[in-house]
């Protein structure tokens, strides 16, 4: 009665973006969901979860481990952003149908609960310094003690140029923690936009002690390039949303070159793999901060994760006073899910992950075709979004 009887690539409409879930079923009718991560290549994902489910329908369910070891070594080409997406969904939906087996909370099967409520950082922007420090001023009155802004000063036509974004991002910077002081924790989001002598040249506009973490400040294939970055300025790193797997994460861990570990459960391995990086993670005394912009089934997956590690720090939240309006946790779509009390969200305790998806409302949905931005140079030449 534990075999997996089909797996279903569903393209959901959610808020402003789509989402990839993953729908697992088992023989006696015990539904689990995962989701991926792969923003805007859901397609490719869906694809390769279609290869994954030829070989894994009939396969016991419960022999999670097995599985994940079957999909990343069944092909020649191992590893990679898309297999591990496809290997995230399912990894989440079969721990989701475990815990529902068992009747006890996905958290349970990691080792238990370490920590009753996660705490969160929230985000904000502003087409102005004037509205940038309004929407700090909510998230602080909120509740929030680390809050995270992106970079402002894009041009219209998708043109950005590094040098006259970063003076402005620098003096918003300065200007919440003049405002602030040093009550709250205060990092930046780059984006890996820039170049190493750009990230070197913004940190050193700052006071020091302005930010607590710069998060992808650089593209993460080479960590060589963080090292140097590293020998530059003093900044706290915060790096790991890119990482597809363990090996990638530990070239950062073993070289000292993060702070904290930003995986992204829906797209290192699920549980799986996320796991063992949580280990790795706590031999360098590195905290997690979970990458977590998707919707319910990613959000649950993470909590659970940050639930049962002992080295956490804040997950990141799309859900906080400023960014509600995203729409990623559509009750009608998801009408139960993880809650949040203020700015940290309570660990749920019923079988499962704790999520609902109301399948009739998600396929009345149409998917929308979503590109990310083709960000260029002022000179014409392609950046990085």
């Amino acid at each position: 009665m534990t075999k997996i009887v089909t797996i279903e690539p569903l393209l959901v409409r959610v808020g402003i973006r789509n989402q990839l879930l993953i729908k697992v079923t088992t023989e006696d009718g015990i539904i689990g969901w995962g989701e991926s991560g792969l923003s805007a290549r859901e397609r490719s994902v869906a694809a390769t979860v279609s290869h994954f489910s030829d070989f894994l329908v009939g396969q016991d369910s419960r022999r999670i481990s097995r599985i994940w070891q079957e999909c990343y070594r069944s092909q020649y080409f191992e590893g990679g952003r898309v297999l591990t997406a496809a290997m995230s969904a399912i990894d989440i939906a079969l721990h989701d149908i475990l815990g529902k087996r068992l009747g006890v909370p996905v958290y349970q099967l990691l080792g238990g609960k370490q920590r009753d409520a996660v705490p969160s950082f929230a985000s904000c922007m502003g087409e102005s310094r004037d509205e940038l420090l309004e929407k700090a001023r909510i998230l602080v009155n909120a509740g929030w003690d680390c809050i995270r802004i992106y970079p402002s000063n894009f041009d219209n036509g998708g043109v950005y140029d590094p040098r006259r974004s970063l003076k402005g991002t620098a003096e918003e910077l300065i200007a919440i923690r003049n405002e602030f002081g040093q009550s709250i924790a205060l990092g930046i989001d780059l984006h890996h936009r820039l170049s190493v002598a750009e990230a070197a040249s913004f940190c050193h506009m700052l006071p020091q002690g302005t930010l607590d973490f710069l998060e992808e400040p650089i593209r993460a294939e080479t960590p060589e390039a963080y090292a140097a970055l590293r020998t530059m300025v003093d900044v706290p790193f915060a790096i790991g949303e890119e990482f597809s797997s363990k090996w990638e994460a530990a070239r950062y861990l073993e070289a000292g070159l993060t702070q904290f570990m930003r995986l992204d459960i829906c797209n290192i391995g699920g549980f799986t793999e996320a796991m063992k990086v949580a280990g790795w993670c706590e031999r360098h005394y590195v905290d997690l901060m979970p990458h977590n912009p998707l919707g319910p089934v990613c959000t649950a997956a993470s909590i659970h994760m940050a639930a049962a590690v002992p080295n956490f720090s804040w997950i990141e939240t799309r859900q906080s006073v400023v960014e509600s309006d995203l729409g990623f946790h559509d009750p009608k779509i998801f009408p139960k899910q993880v809650q949040m009390d203020g700015p940290v969200y309570v660990v749920p305790d019923g079988p499962g992950l704790g999520v609902e998806v109301d399948e009739k409302a998600a396929r009345a949905v149409t998917p929308e075709h979503v590109e990310p931005p083709h960000l260029r140079r002022s000179d014409g030449s392609v950046t990085n979004w």
